[in-house]
């Protein structure tokens, strides 16, 4: 298979005017404007009541039928060690020995904070990320094409991918029980933890309820909601005794939301999405020309050493048999010499 360079480029031509023109399915979705559910649902989490117990990581483990851990849930060791989470585990609650200022350790615990206007949404061009009207961020597996735009674009670094699983990978991360609060049921993190540190309810209730915990007890907590704001706000909101940066937690993030900060960025990912398969093709058609080449250089280059070496073959028996023949005219010359004599 031969391809001109003006071929190649009229593909690429082709296929561009293709992406700009009519292409539905390859889109950048932060070009769309979205602000979220008003009346959707979020949990509420207070560190103040947090013992680190890990029941919230079980019971997640449990309502989404993740994979065992290598070691059980009681073992609280752990603790000692920072995690996040990974394609096997959707929340994890990390200690943080330093940040409680003589109180004794305060806990975090970290899961998708299901963002108002998702960046993991906002970089999607198929639509595989979704805020729903309950506040959790969804996720649909059957169109996710494997770009992983959505773990590049997350200001909270939540969602994973599963490298292990090579035939259908997922990205996977906390869906807020998506199927249970569907159903009136709690997430099972929620339902799991024995302290109430976790509150699941309308999110302009839970940040009522935030409100009036830090009004009453000033000095048990900074008087910000974690989440309220940040990227635009996020369903999962936070109460610290401590700054949240104390805790691991960005103050940095602003209070932007993310399809406004990607729209100029993301713009250029239809055409990219377009023209990867044509490049793909090209590049594989030059490398199928470059093979198909190299393999007729090689076979004249050997055709050639053969054809030389028979040509030596020829010449050297030639030589040889010249040889013989001069020998067998001296052996006759002197065997008729000595019959003479």
């Amino acid at each position: 298979m031969s391809i001109s360079r003006r071929k190649f480029l009229g593909w690429l031509g082709a296929a561009g005017l293709g992406t700009t023109v009519g292409h539905k399915t390859a889109r950048a979705a932060s070009n769309k404007t979205f602000s979220g559910y008003p009346q959707s649902n979020g949990v509420l989490f207070d560190n103040t009541r947090c013992i680190g117990c890990r029941k919230c990581e079980e019971g997640c483990n449990k309502v989404n039928e993740l994979p065992e851990p290598d070691r059980p849930f009681s073992d609280l060791s752990l603790l000692d060690t920072q995690r996040r989470t990974t394609a096997k585990t959707y929340t994890v609650v990390n200690r943080y020995d330093d940040a409680g200022r003589g109180k004794g350790p305060l806990y975090r615990k970290i899961q998708c904070n299901h963002c108002l206007e998702p960046a993991c949404a906002s970089v999607c061009f198929v639509s595989a990320f979704k805020k729903s009207s309950t506040g959790a961020v969804t996720y649909d597996e059957s169109v996710c094409v494997g770009c992983r735009y959505c773990m590049i674009a997350c200001p909270f670094e939540i969602p994973t991918y599963e490298y292990d699983n090579a035939f259908s990978p997922k990205v996977m991360k906390c869906t807020m029980c998506f199927p249970r609060i569907s159903k009136g049921l709690l997430p099972g993190c929620v339902e799991a933890c024995p302290t109430e540190a976790l509150t699941y309810g309308k999110r302009e209730d839970l940040l009522r309820i935030g409100r009036e915990r830090i009004r009453k007890f000033p000095d048990r907590y900074v008087d910000h909601i974690y989440g309220e704001n940040e990227m635009g706000g996020t369903s999962w909101l936070y109460l610290s005794a401590v700054p949240f940066r104390e805790i691991g937690m960005r103050e940095d993030l602003g209070v932007t939301p993310a399809p406004k900060l990607t729209a100029g960025a993301l713009s250029a990912v239809p055409i990219v999405v377009g023209l990867w398969p044509v490049l793909l093709t090209g590049i594989y058609a030059i490398n199928q020309r470059k093979e198909k080449i190299e393999k007729q250089e090689k076979e004249q280059a050997v055709a050639a050493a053969v054809e030389a070496a028979e040509a030596e073959a020829k010449a050297r028996m030639k030589e040889a048999m010249a040889f013989a023949e001069k020998q067998k005219d001296q052996d006759t010359d002197k065997k008729s010499s000595e019959e003479d004599s």
